[in-house]
């Protein structure tokens, strides 16, 4: 699957990525990778939910991946922090 057919979850409204994500399938996307990291987890869940419910009932979750990524501080000596990922893969 090509890295155009995902929705990068930040802090914007659900309805902004919902609505992405039908977009996506709209324009011939047969699969859509819904990305977050961190405290953006739960509106990533909230977003393949009201997709498959609201507007696109057919829709399957192919795949769900979880990771942990570590991030190193800006400054001098800081330590690594571990941040939580989910991938979650909708297929038409």
């Amino acid at each position: 699957m090509a890295e155009d057919n995902a929705v990068l979850i930040g802090k914007k409204p659900v309805m902004n990525y919902v609505l992405a994500c039908i977009s996506l399938f709209h324009n011939g996307a047969t699969q859509v990778s819904v990305k977050a990291r961190g405290r953006a987890i739960s509106r990533a869940i909230d977003v393949v939910e009201v997709t498959k419910r609201r507007f696109m009932p057919d829709l399957k979750i192919q795949n769900i991946g979880i990771s942990t990524e570590e991030l190193t501080a800006f400054e001098e000596g800081g330590a690594p922090s571990n941040v939580s990922t989910i991938e979650i893969t909708l297929e038409k």
